[in-house]
């Protein structure tokens, strides 16, 4: 369940090199310890919008997004920014079944998939990292600023800084989780919608809150933690599981792209192989027809093309 803060003065280890189980164009070994897998859960039918998620994410990554003009919506800003890790997305929709209009807010940024698009896709050696308790980090010391990231995300979160070329995303509070404690939008939030903890102690949760949900009517409420991106360590409980898409387009089937997935897959190997063929057929051609030589002739010809050139 949700972890309290750390005692004051008590020093406590972080993450480490040796917790990682992913790192982006590069391989790990095998960690020597396992942390438990974290989750959080954020249970739509508790939000009230009231962006105290957001504020609390600002406070604590000491970010400063832009301010914006009203553009029509509640949404402030209006899309995720590189200074503007989550964000609160306000949806009205009307259930086909009862034709009524429904306010959907659904909490918006990184879903820490347990199978990452966004470090399959980057080609920049330890640009991202995924630690065994399966949080997906970004090391901005690493990154080259290409975007892949954003394409590889079947979420379309990340943003590049246009300030200093680095892609930015919620970081699941890395550093808090790091130290005993929760992310601070879980601190935050006043009605509870959002809980952090282990992930089976989340999931255990979210079976309680559908089966109280399906008891007051939503019969479709269920668990989103898609399988298309082998899970996810931010999982919501919506009252209208069977169509995510309502929620601001949630994906209802989010995989990685299949151009990243050939990149990365079969397109790694055969371009590895075609490497291998060149070097071959290179050593080969210098065993047995061996070095290209110029000839008299060749010499004579060049000497009549500078001549006439000049």
């Amino acid at each position: 369940m949700f972890m309290p803060n750390a005692p004051i003065g008590q020093p406590v280890p972080g993450f480490s090199d040796a917790d990682l189980i992913k790192r982006s164009a590069s391989s790990v070994p095998e960690p020597a310890r396992r942390l438990t897998e974290v989750a959080k859960l954020i249970d739509i039918s508790k939000c009230i919008g009231c962006k105290a998620c957001q504020s609390a994410c600002i406070e604590w990554n000491d970010t400063h997004p832009e301010m914006e003009t009203f553009q029509g919506t509640y949404m402030n800003p209006h899309d995720l920014t590189p200074n503007m890790f989550t964000l609160m997305r306000f949806n009205e929709w009307t259930n086909p079944e009862t034709d009524k209009l429904e306010w959907l807010i659904r909490k918006d940024g990184c879903m820490h998939c347990s199978d990452p698009g966004c470090l399959k896709a980057c080609p920049a050696p330890g640009a991202i990292v995924q630690y065994s308790n399966g949080i997906v980090d970004f090391v901005h010391d690493n990154c080259i600023g290409c975007g892949y990231c954003v394409k590889g995300c079947p979420f379309n979160i990340p943003r590049i800084s246009q300030t200093d070329h680095k892609a930015y995303k919620c970081t699941l509070c890395s550093d808090r989780v790091a130290v005993g404690q929760g992310p601070a939008c879980a601190k935050a939030c006043p009605t509870h919608a959002i809980s952090f903890g282990t992930k089976d102690e989340m999931k255990a949760e979210a079976a309680d809150r559908v089966k109280d949900l399906n008891a007051r009517g939503y019969k479709n409420a269920g668990l989103y933690d898609p399988p298309g991106v082998g899970g996810t360590h931010v999982m919501y409980v919506l009252q209208h599981a069977n169509d995510p898409t309502a929620y601001s387009n949630l994906p209802k089937d989010p995989k990685i792209s299949s151009l990243v997935q050939a990149w990365k897959g079969a397109g790694k190997f055969a371009g590895l192989a075609a490497i291998g063929f060149a070097a071959v057929a290179s050593v080969a051609h210098a065993v047995f027809a061996g070095q290209n030589k110029v000839t008299k002739h060749d010499e004579e010809e060049g000497e009549a093309l500078t001549k006439e050139d000049a």
